[in-house]
C-alpha cells in the first residue's frame, strides 16, 4: 500500500444550534467546544484532532452560518465560516430533524453547491425518529443523500465519518481495526479541567516543547486584535463589541525556533455583570484555560483606568501560580501625560505583579510585540528552571547572615538548607527549626533575594518552611 500520509480536513458547517459543537466534541474525544441549549454559542473556528480506526483527521468546528449577513457580528462569523470551508478537505453540512428545513438550510446548500467542495448531509437529533421518514423533506436542498445521525448519542456518527473520509481521494495508512461508534465516543465522566493524554504536563521535570500562551483581560481590551497580529492573518473575530470571544480558542504558532499554542479568551467581567448562561459558559473556560497554559498574557487597556476587575484576574493568574506578561494596549496615539497616569495607576493598583515584565504595545500594528513575545520566553523558562539545591542553600545561608529571621519570643528560626520541590511555578523547600514564626516580611525578603540570583522574572515563587520536629519533646496523646 502507497505509505503517503496526512491528516484530511473535516469542516462542520450548519446553521445556529444544529449540534456542531456536539459533533466536534464527539469526533475529538473531548469536550472542547462550549456546548449549551442557546444558539450562538460559537463564533471563531474552532480546530481540533479526530481519530477512525488508524486514521487520524482534523475537525473544523464553526459558528451559526447566515451566508447573506451584510454587517456585524454575524457577518464576521459568516467569514469564518467561508474560511473554513476553503480549507477543508470535505464539509459536513449538519441540519435539524427536528426543526426541518428552512431558508437558512437552502442558502447554505447553495452557497456550498457553489464552492464545488464534497459535501456530506448530516440530519441531526434524529434519535428515537424513523430513518427513512425524518430524512426525506432533506432531499430537496440538492446535496445527495442524507444521513441520519445523533451527535450526542453518537448514532451513526462513525458510518458518517467512514462515508466523509471516503471523499478524501488521497490514500493513506490504515490496518484492519474494526471501527464503530465506540470510536467517537468520550469516556464516561471526563474531567473538564483535565488535559488529553500526552499533553505536557505542567508539573514535569522537563518544560514542555510547546508553550501554552492564554491570552486573558477584561472584554474588548484587543487580545483576538493581538492573536492575529502574531498570526498574521484574521484567524479569530476581532470586532468592536465586548464579548465577540466566547470560546477559548487553542491555535498552534511557531515564531524562529519556539512553538506555542496560542489561546484566545473571552473577556473577564465582574461576576454581577455575567448576566447571560453562554458568558457563565465562557468564564468558565477562561478560567479553565489559565489553569492549564504555562504562561499567561494579561491585557489591559491604556484607554480607559485600571479597574478592579483588572487586578481581580491578575489576583486569579497569581493564585493559579502560572507565568505572567502584561500587556498595556492601544498605546499608541496616547499623550504623554496619559501614559505616565497609566504607569502610575499600574503601579499603585497591579503593585503585587512586580515580578510579571510590563509592556506597551499596540495590538492592531504590532508595535512591541516582538518584546512581548520574548518576556513570554523568559517567562515560561523562569517558570521551568532547574535551582540546585547546593546553590540554594548557599544563597539561603548567605541572606541569613546578611539578615537574619527575627526572633519570636525566646526563638529564633534556624534554616539549615533549601531544595526546589516543584516547578510552574517554582517552588522552594527551606527546612529548619521554629521555622512557624517566620513573618511574611521576611518570607518575602527571601523571594526576592532567591529571584534575583536565579533570575526568576516572569513567574512566581513559591516559599514553604519545613520545620524538622524535636525528637525531646513527646507527642501528647
Amino acid at each position: 500500500m502507497n505509505s503517503t500520509f496526512f491528516k484530511p480536513v473535516v469542516a462542520l458547517v450548519g446553521r445556529a444550534n444544529v449540534g456542531k459543537s456536539t459533533l466536534f466534541n464527539r469526533l475529538t474525544r473531548s469536550r472542547a467546544a462550549l456546548v449549551a441549549d442557546f444558539s450562538g454559542l460559537t463564533r471563531d473556528r474552532h480546530y481540533g484532532e479526530g481519530r477512525m480506526g488508524n486514521r487520524p483527521f482534523l475537525v473544523v468546528d464553526t459558528g451559526g452560518f447566515e451566508p447573506v449577513a451584510k454587517d456585524g457580528i454575524l457577518r464576521e462569523m459568516a467569514r469564518q465560516t467561508r474560511q473554513a470551508i476553503a480549507e477543508a478537505d470535505v464539509v459536513i453540512f449538519l441540519v435539524d430533524a427536528r426543526a426541518g428545513v428552512n431558508a437558512h438550510d437552502h442558502e447554505i446548500a447553495s452557497l456550498l453547491r457553489k464552492s464545488g467542495q464534497k459535501v456530506v448531509l448530516a440530519v441531526n437529533k434524529a434519535e428515537g425518529m424513523r430513518h427513512s421518514g425524518v430524512t426525506a423533506e432533506f432531499h430537496e436542498l440538492g446535496l445527495g443523500e442524507p444521513h441520519a445521525i445523533s451527535a450526542s448519542h453518537g448514532d451513526g456518527v462513525a458510518d458518517l465519518i467512514e462515508l466523509a473520509l471516503a471523499h478524501v481521494d488521497a490514500p493513506f495508512e490504515a490496518d484492519d481495526e474494526t471501527v464503530d461508534d465506540a470510536d467517537v465516543a468520550w469516556p464516561e465522566g471526563i474531567d473538564l479541567a483535565s488535559e488529553p493524554e500526552g499533553e505536557d504536563d505542567a508539573s514535569a521535570n522537563e518544560p514542555p516543547h510547546r508553550i501554552k500562551l492564554a491570552i486573558v483581560g477584561r472584554p474588548n481590551v484587543g487580545k483576538s486584535t493581538l492573536i492575529n497580529t502574531l498570526l498574521g492573518e484574521e484567524r479569530v473575530i476581532a470586532f468592536d463589541m465586548p464579548g465577540t470571544t466566547r470560546d477559548a480558542i487553542e491555535i498552534e504558532f511557531t515564531r524562529g525556533n519556539k512553538s506555542y499554542t496560542l489561546i484566545d479568551t473571552a473577556g473577564l467581567r465582574k461576576r454581577g455583570k455575567v448576566f447571560e448562561a453562554i458568558e457563565k459558559f465562557s468564564v468558565i473556560k477562561t478560567l479553565q484555560a489559565i489553569e492549564a497554559c504555562n504562561v499567561v498574557v494579561l491585557m489591559l487597556d491604556a484607554t480607559t483606568e485600571i479597574s478592579d476587575q483588572d487586578a481581580h484576574i491578575a489576583g486569579f493568574v497569581l493564585e493559579t501560580g502560572r507565568a505572567l506578561v502584561v500587556a498595556i494596549n492601544k498605546w499608541d496615539g496616547l499623550d504623554d501625560e496619559r501614559r505616565e497616569l497609566i504607569r502610575r495607576e499600574f503601579d499603585r493598583k497591579l503593585r503585587f505583579l512586580s515580578f510579571a515584565k510590563m509592556h506597551t504595545i499596540s495590538a492592531m500594528n504590532g508595535q512591541g510585540v516582538n518584546a512581548l513575545l520574548r518576556s513570554v520566553n523568559a517567562a515560561h523558562a523562569a517558570a521551568f528552571a532547574k535551582l540546585s539545591t547546593p546553590r540554594l542553600t548557599r544563597e539561603l545561608l548567605a541572606a541569613v547572615e546578611q539578615q537574619p529571621p527575627p526572633r519570636k519570643r525566646i526563638y529564633r528560626p534556624k534554616m539549615r538548607y533549601a531544595h526546589q520541590g516543584g516547578q510552574n511555578p517554582p517552588r522552594i523547600i527551606v527546612h529548619g527549626s521554629a521555622l512557624d514564626a517566620i513573618p511574611d516580611s521576611y518570607r518575602r525578603y527571601l523571594e526576592a533575594r532567591f529571584r534575583a540570583a536565579f533570575k526568576l522574572e516572569g513567574t512566581p515563587l513559591r516559599i514553604e518552611f519545613k520545620a524538622s520536629r524535636n525528637p525531646y519533646i513527646q507527642e501528647s496523646k
